[in-house]
């Protein structure tokens, strides 16, 4: 199925296995001529899967001295940049777009190299928060060209799994008006109307390879090790829920913007909490920054005049493939500083799964999960150059792409503000089993049974209850 026919250029920023991963759903389901597609990345990794699909293949580092010269003859009012790659700011590629007049896709809000870790910047300033503050800055009234930032699987698709997830909840608990909300205050008085207190973007990603384990001084991982070290040396971040009766003390709030999330004055790859899948059940993911804690938070806001009545506390929770928590643990050991090696798991998978979802707790049932529930094995029949990870990001990525196409002059929006029908329509063949499920675990489970511990058993969904250093 073609979703949408596009005339115009598109230029792919960044090659790495989203890169690859997408191309192959893009060619797809999306009406292009190949011919009208231009890859531009700092890796030679990928040119041969560039030139099996014919598609031009240009080397060439993005910097923030060349970046204006090289994208602007590439790209006029209509066209389309793609970008994929990390170093690069999502912000003067935003603004450069609106410029010229094209649209614009990523999948998170990038710094220039350095923006995460470089030791001089202040750990406000290396934040998800800040960064996505300076993009909504450029907002200007639609009609605009459509820039979408942040949707890939997380941030991106969460966002939509969230909205279905409190529609599936409404119905069984019989809380489900007549028509679906149609407003972000409406979908906002849903989840406070349902008791929704906290909710995990919970994934479990269980993928291995059996026969090529990890080796010192190596990192390994599903997807782009560049991306995922950038983003677990950031400051652990997440939305800060109106139910909260305590605060960390290494917590910190920002003094601008909608106040909806903090951060903690370490790496998020250093901090871990408890959460579940309905596959795995109980586990301890780390609490990695990722833009939808913040703009979940935010979109789920109530408030009365400037007061907040009501605000859900949102976080990631992510337990990587076991030979990603082993280049973890050595990365924090060596004071987080990247191994030398790195190894991106894809034809050497031999067996697992991603268990991507979200996790919504406090309401009449408890607590529900929903989301994909996705094998290498699928992942591989449905596309090449994916494995189960990265197949959950490029559709996500492929589904952004023809919301925007559809609606070309939105300006910039966020995962929250689109069509959640639309993007799961696209989506849900490409994700595997999609499921829903009830459960009465809480993150106060079988806590004290080795130890006493400092917990309020009267409330399971404070953050204080389940942080676990």
């Amino acid at each position: 199925m073609k979703h949408v026919s596009f005339s115009g250029r598109l230029v792919i920023l960044g090659f790495g296995s989203i890169g690859q991963g997408a191309l192959p759903l893009i060619l797809r389901h999306i009406d292009i001529d190949p011919a009208r597609i231009t890859i531009i990345t700092a890796d030679d990794w990928g040119r041969a899967i560039a030139g099996a699909y014919t598609i031009r293949f240009r080397l060439e580092r993005i910097t923030r001295d060349n970046y204006r010269a090289l994208l602007t003859p590439m790209l006029n009012e209509g066209d389309f940049l793609l970008n994929v790659s990390v170093d690069v700011s999502s912000v003067a590629l935003i603004e450069l777009c609106r410029e010229l007049g094209a649209l614009y896709l990523d999948t998170c809000i990038e710094p220039w190299a350095g923006g995460y870790t470089d030791p001089d910047i202040s750990p406000s300033e290396r934040t998800n928060y800040v960064l996505r503050e300076a993009a909504l800055k450029l907002r200007t009234p639609a009609p605009a060209p459509t820039a979408v930032v942040t949707h890939g699987a997380n941030p991106g698709l969460v966002s939509h799994f969230v909205k279905q997830a409190l529609l599936n909840i409404a119905r069984d608990t019989g809380s489900l008006d007549a028509t679906p909300p149609a407003s972000r205050a409406e979908w906002a008085m849903l989840a406070e109307r349902l008791g929704v207190k906290t909710i995990h973007i919970a994934e479990r990603d269980s993928q291995v390879a059996a026969n090529r384990p990890k080796q010192v001084g190596e990192f390994v991982n599903t997807w782009s090790i560049d991306g995922f070290v950038g983003e677990g040396c950031q400051p652990c971040e997440l939305g800060w829920g109106s139910h909260e009766k305590h605060f960390p003390p290494d917590g910190v709030r920002h003094d601008f913007g909608p106040d909806c999330a903090i951060y903690l004055n370490r790496p998020g790859a250093g901090v871990r909490v408890r959460t579940w899948t309905p596959m795995e059940g109980a586990f301890h993911g780390f609490l990695i920054t990722h833009s939808e804690a913040i703009t979940i938070a935010d979109y789920f806001t109530v408030k009365d005049g400037d007061a907040v009545r009501y605000r859900p506390t949102v976080f990631y929770a992510y337990h990587p493939c076991d030979d990603a928590v082993l280049s973890i643990h050595e990365l924090a050991g060596k004071a987080w500083k990247q191994q030398d090696r790195k190894r991106l798991m894809m034809d050497e998978i031999s067996s697992g799964a991603d268990e991507l979802g979200v996790l919504l707790m406090g309401h009449a049932k408890g607590a529900y999960w929903y989301g994909s529930q996705l094998s290498i094995e699928e992942a591989r029949d449905l596309v090449p150059h994916n494995n189960a990870t990265g197949l959950q990001v490029t559709v996500s990525v492929l589904a952004g792409m023809v919301w925007a196409m559809e609606n070309p002059q939105r300006g910039i929006v966020e995962p929250d503000e689109l069509d959640y029908r639309r993007l799961l329509e696209v989506c849900t063949p490409y994700l595997g089993p999609v499921v829903g499920e009830y459960t009465d675990w809480t993150p106060l489970q079988d806590r004290q049974q080795l130890f006493p511990e400092d917990v309020d058993l009267s409330d399971p969904w404070q953050f204080k209850n389940f942080r676990v250093d």
